[in-house]
């Protein structure tokens, strides 16, 4: 019961994460830059790669897509966990898949981002590690 209590609270805390990066991005200013200047070129300038958008709503799109697919990992483990227990014990697959992006999660908050999502995402893969350690212990 202990590893699945661990492994949910890891997936319960990315839920958070991409919850709360979502309404950042929609709802406060959080990730507008400090210089207004610049919010407005990234609102009339386009990428390279197509004139039909701007920077800004690349900018927006990219970040909804990272809290999506924060709550995506969330809500899929979390139904794991408590609907398909055996089902995600049994899948080195799922298991494996699972660190994978949790590393990737770690390693990119380390190198582009600040520390608070560093500590929660690194809070989340120990979590998640040492559910599945103690469900492998008990076999």
């Amino acid at each position: 019961m202990i590893s699945r209590i661990l492994i949910g609270a890891s997936a319960a805390m990315i839920l958070y994460l991409g919850s709360v990066h979502l309404e950042y991005t929609f709802f406060t200013h959080n990730f507008s830059p400090t210089e207004e200047q610049l919010e407005t070129a990234m609102k009339q300038v386009p990428p390279r790669i197509s004139s039909e958008m701007t920077m800004w709503k690349a900018w927006i799109g990219f970040n909804v897509s990272h809290s999506i697919a924060l709550i995506l990992f969330g809500l899929l483990y979390g139904y794991l966990v408590v609907c398909q227990w055996e089902v995600l014990r049994k899948s080195y697959f799922l298991i494996g898949l699972g660190l994978l992006v949790l590393v990737a999660y770690v390693v990119l908050a380390r190198v582009f981002w600040f520390k608070a999502p560093l500590i929660g995402v690194s809070a989340a893969t120990l979590l998640y590690v040492a559910g599945f350690v103690c469900a492998f212990a008990r076999r």
